[in-house]
C-alpha cells in the first residue's frame, strides 16, 4: 500500500465524520432560516396579526387592528407587508381594505415584489384598479428589471394588460433579460386568442414593434419560428420586421 492509500484509509473515517457534521450543520442553519423566514416577527405582535389576518383573507380582523393602530407597512421576514400578503394570496377585498386605509402599494419585500408589480403579474384587475388611484410608482421594478405590465403580458392577463396600458408606464422597457412585454407576449406565451389579443392591444398602444432581444431577434422574427401565425400577420401588418 503507498503512501497517499495509507494515509487515506487512516484519515477517510475521520475526514468524512467532519464532513457529514459539517453537512448537517449547513442543513440545520438552512431549515433554521428557511423556519425564520416563515414565521418571521414584524415590529410586534399586533402588526403579525395583521399580516397573518391578510393571508387568511379575515376583513373583520384587518378593520379591527386597523381602527387599532396596527402598522399598515410592517413587514415580516420576507419584507411583506399586509398588502402584499393579501396580493399574493388574492384576496381581493382584504387588498382593498387595506389600499384604502393607506397601505403602501409601491413597498417592495426581500424579492423586489410590491404590491402593485405582484397585482399586474396576477392580473387583479379589481385590485389594479384601486391601485392606480394610489400613485403607484413606476420607475420600481420587479426582480427580473420588469415592470407590472411585462408579466401580465407574458400571462396572458388581457384586461390587465388594457388597463395598465392606459397609464404612463414605459410600455418600451426593457427587462434584465432583455425583453419587452411585446417579446414577453410571445417568447413566453403560447401564441393562442389571449395572447394574440395582447398583440393587438400593444400594437394599439403604440409599442416599438422592432425592439429585438439580447441576440438581435425581433418580436417578428420569434413570432414565425414559434409558428405563432396570427401573431405573425398581426406585427406585419403593423409593419414589424
Amino acid at each position: 500500500m503507498g503512501e497517499y492509500e495509507s494515509l487515506n484509509e487512516t484519515l477517510g473515517p475521520y475526514i468524512m465524520s467532519r464532513t457529514t457534521r459539517f453537512s448537517a450543520l449547513c442543513i440545520g442553519i438552512v431549515a433554521a432560516l428557511l423556519l425564520f423566514a416563515e414565521w418571521g416577527i414584524p415590529m410586534n405582535a399586533k402588526d403579525r396579526e395583521l399580516i397573518q389576518a391578510a393571508a387568511d383573507n379575515d376583513v373583520a380582523s384587518l378593520r379591527r387592528l386597523i381602527d387599532e393602530g396596527a402598522s399598515l407597512n410592517s413587514k415580516d421576514a420576507r419584507g411583506r407587508t399586509a398588502l402584499l400578503t393579501a396580493v399574493a394570496g388574492e384576496h381581493v377585498e382584504a387588498a382593498l381594505l387595506l389600499i384604502d386605509a393607506g397601505s403602501d402599494i409601491n413597498e417592495q419585500d426581500l424579492i423586489l415584489d410590491s404590491p402593485f408589480l405582484l397585482a399586474g403579474a396576477n392580473g387583479s384587475l379589481e385590485i389594479l384598479k384601486r391601485m392606480l388611484q394610489a400613485n403607484p410608482d413606476f420607475s420600481l421594478y420587479n426582480r427580473y428589471g420588469g415592470t407590472a405590465l411585462i408579466p401580465a403580458c407574458e400571462r396572458g392577463h388581457v384586461e390587465a394588460v388594457k388597463l395598465l396600458l392606459e397609464t404612463d408606464m414605459d410600455i418600451d422597457h426593457v427587462n434584465h433579460l432583455g425583453w419587452t412585454a411585446l417579446l414577453e407576449a410571445i417568447v413566453l406565451s403560447d401564441g393562442g386568442p389571449r395572447h394574440q389579443e395582447i398583440v393587438r392591444a400593444l400594437i394599439a398602444a403604440g409599442a416599438k414593434l422592432n425592439i429585438a432581444d439580447k441576440d438581435g431577434v425581433t418580436p417578428l422574427q420569434h413570432a414565425r419560428r414559434e409558428g405563432f401565425s396570427e401573431i405573425a400577420n398581426l406585427l406585419q401588418a403593423a409593419g414589424a420586421q
